[in-house]
C-alpha cells in the first residue's frame, strides 16, 4: 500500500526480519500498533509527525504483515516483543525515542517503559491503561471468572478454534466487523460470528481500499501469530514477577475514547480517574477522554490524535 512519502524497508532485529514504514527527519517517534492492525494503522500519524519535524517509524510487529512470524507460540512472550523494539531502537541509531502505542501496542509500550525506561524519552498511549501485575493469579483465570467462556480473549485461547471462525467469514468481512465495534461493553465471540447473508458495513473513517490492505496482509500470515500475543498472557504474568508493584517512570500522556470497550472494563474508570493510574505512572501528565469515540481512536479521529501527540512531544 503506497502512502505518499512513506518508505519501507526490512531490518534485522532480535533474530527476525522486521518491516518498518518511516517518514521524516528529526527526533524518532516509534509507533506501536495493536490487534488486528499493522503499520498502516498509523498512516495518518506518520505523515503528520513528519510534517511537524519528526522521524516517524512504524513497524509491523512480530507475526504481523511483512515482519517474520516465528511458528512457536513460545516466541511471542513479552520479552521477545519488547526485545524486538529495543533492538529496533538500536538499529535506528538512537539512544532514546518517543513512543506512541495503541491497544496491544500500548501494552507493549508500557512494558518497554517498565523494562527499559532509558530508551523512552516520553510516551503517548491510547486505549489500554497500564495495569499493574495482579497478585491474585493469572489473568485468564480472572477474565474467565469476570466475563465467562465466550469473552473474546478467553475464546482466543483455543488453538485453531478462533482461526476456524475467522476463516469461515473471510478477512474483509471480519475486518469490517472488528473496526465497526463501538459498544462500551465487553466483546464476545458471538459478535464476530457473522450471519450468512448479513451485510457488514464499513465505519465511515475507513475505505474499501483500507480494508483490502488489512485483509491482504492477514491472508498471507493468517491470524495465529497475532493470536499468540493473547495466548502468551498467562506466561507473561509469570515472566514479569520481578516487576510486581513497579512503576512506569517516563513522562506519559494517555488518551481513550468514551465508547472504547477497554474504558468500560470493571473498575477501569475509577482506576484512571481516582488516583490508581497516577500511583503506578507517577509521571502521567494528562489523561484525555474523547467523547463519542470508539476503540480504534487513532484511525477514527486522526486529526485530533495527531494534535494530542504532537503537542505533548513538543514539550521535550
Amino acid at each position: 500500500m503506497a502512502v505518499e512519502g512513506i518508505t519501507h524497508r526490512r531490518v534485522e532485529v532480535n533474530g527476525i526480519n522486521m518491516h518498518i514504514a518511516e517518514k521524516g527527519e528529526g527526533p524518532v517517534v516509534l509507533l506501536v500498533h495493536g490487534f488486528p492492525e499493522l503499520w498502516y494503522s498509523w498512516r495518518h500519524q506518520i505523515t503528520a509527525l513528519a510534517a511537524a519535524g519528526y522521524r516517524a517509524v512504524a513497524p509491523d510487529l512480530r507475526g504481523y504483515g511483512e515482519t517474520d512470524a516465528p511458528q512457536s507460540p513460545a516466541e511471542y512472550s513479552i520479552f521477545h516483543i519488547v526485545g524486538d523494539l529495543v533492538a529496533l531502537i538500536d538499529v535506528l541509531g538512537q539512544d532514546q525515542v518517543f513512543v506512541v502505542g495503541h491497544d496491544w501496542g500500548a501494552s507493549i509500550a508500557w512494558q518497554l517503559s517498565l523494562f527499559r525506561p532509558d530508551k523512552v524519552r516520553a510516551l503517548v498511549n491510547m486505549s489500554v491503561a497500564f495495569s499493574p501485575r495482579s497478585s491474585k493469579g493469572r489473568p485468564l483465570q480472572s477474565l474467565r471468572a469476570t466475563f465467562g467462556q465466550d469473552y473474546y480473549i478467553v475464546r482466543f485461547q483455543d488453538s485453531g478454534a478462533a482461526e476456524a471462525l475467522f476463516a469461515k467469514h473471510g478477512e474483509e468481512s471480519l475486518f469490517k466487523r472488528f473496526f465497526s465495534y463501538r459498544e462500551p461493553a465487553p466483546l464476545f465471540i458471538s459478535y464476530l460470528d457473522i450471519t450468512p447473508g448479513e451485510q457488514v458495513h464499513l465505519p465511515p473513517w475507513l475505505t474499501e481500499e483500507d480494508i483490502r490492505y488489512y485483509a491482504s496482509r492477514f491472508e498471507k500470515t493468517g491470524f495465529t501469530p497475532a493470536l499468540n500475543y493473547y495466548r502468551s498472557m498467562d506466561r507473561n504474568w509469570e515472566l514479569t514477577a520481578p516487576w510486581a508493584g513497579a512503576q512506569i517512570k517516563v513522562p506519559t500522556k494517555f488518551i481513550v475514547g468514551d465508547l472504547d470497550l477497554t474504558y468500560h472494563s470493571p473498575g477501569v474508570q475509577d482506576y484512571i480517574q481516582k488516583g490508581g493510574f497516577k500511583r503506578f505512572v507517577p509521571l502521567l501528565e494528562e489523561v484525555v477522554v474523547m467523547k463519542e469515540v470508539g476503540h480504534f481512536i487513532n484511525e477514527e479521529k486522526p486529526e485530533e490524535i495527531n494534535d494530542h501527540i504532537i503537542s505533548f512531544l513538543q514539550k521535550f
